[in-house]
């Protein structure tokens, strides 16, 4: 299996696919290649990309180095950027989506060239702070118990109906999400308070696509929209009748579309902030 060495020593296993400019796809939460991944994503890109799915750090075949940071995942995500010769775009998904983000807005468009963000789990309002304040503290609580069924369960409950959680809990997935499930503490460190992080919005001025679901809950559309007016270079799109995890066949095509051909916009809005 591939793999790239991070600066802290962490190893990070990745797989490739296709030929073409690089595109590394970033999971969210609980999700790896070998549960819940973006493979075959990667595999709808490939004729025209070069796709990166890899392990982030603590899940599958990808190692894992105490304490976490988030400036370390963002390592990763350096490292195997040089692995791909220096220059990418970054596609991420769920939380997945702000630590591509956050890594952007660090590496700056010398290292990643366009960023595509699909429905950051985050909220807008101080309200919405203290409802994750809350959600991080009981999560971290079980955490610490040791409890991982309860958190697999706890961080599930508001995503999926109960009769399905149960048909999960006897599924083959589930013991594969509470190996992983100390990273749901890696996630929570990532999305910070829970709200909009405008801060490394503002310092990305790559050109990015920020996108939802038109079934995707009122608060998250909210924040895609505070989101995208508040990055120099950003494109909004919602895709009807999705989900958060569209289906690759629906995915590929604006990610491609935007990959490819969104060069002349970025010109113009450059000129415009120019002109301005």
């Amino acid at each position: 299996m591939p793999q790239v060495i991070s600066k802290d020593g962490t190893k990070i296993a990745y797989e490739k696919t296709g030929q073409g400019p690089a595109v590394f796809l970033v999971d969210g939460a609980l999700a790896y290649r070998g549960n819940f991944g973006l493979g075959s994503l990667a595999a709808a890109l490939s004729s025209d990309f070069t796709a990166y799915t890899y392990d982030r750090r603590g899940r599958g075949k990808s190692t894992d180095t105490v304490p976490y940071a988030i400036k370390r995942e963002i390592e990763d995500i350096d490292a195997l950027i040089d692995e791909a010769g220096g220059l990418a775009y970054l596609y991420g998904i769920s939380s997945g989506a702000v630590l591509a983000l956050k890594a952007a807005s660090q590496l700056e468009p010398e290292k990643v060239t366009k960023l595509a963000l699909n429905q950051p789990p985050v909220e807008v309002g101080e309200e919405a702070e203290q409802q994750f304040s809350e959600f991080r503290q009981e999560m971290d609580d079980l955490l610490k118990a040791g409890k991982r069924d309860e958190v697999i369960e706890f961080f599930l409950a508001d995503m999926v109906p109960p009769e399905m959680l149960e048909d999960m809990k006897r599924g083959p997935e589930w013991p594969l999400m509470e190996g992983v499930a100390p990273t749901l503490a890696y996630d929570n460190a990532i999305l910070d308070d829970g709200t909009v992080p405008v801060d490394d919005a503002k310092r990305s001025t790559m050109p990015t696509l920020v996108l939802d679901g038109s079934v995707s809950p009122p608060s998250f559309r909210q924040a895609a929209d505070t989101l995208a007016t508040t990055m120099p270079h950003a494109t909004r799109q919602t895709l009807e009748g999705e989900p958060i995890r569209a289906a690759p066949e629906t995915m590929a095509p604006v990610l491609t579309e935007f990959f490819t051909n969104h060069v002349q916009d970025t010109q113009n809005a450059t000129n415009d902030s120019h002109k301005a």
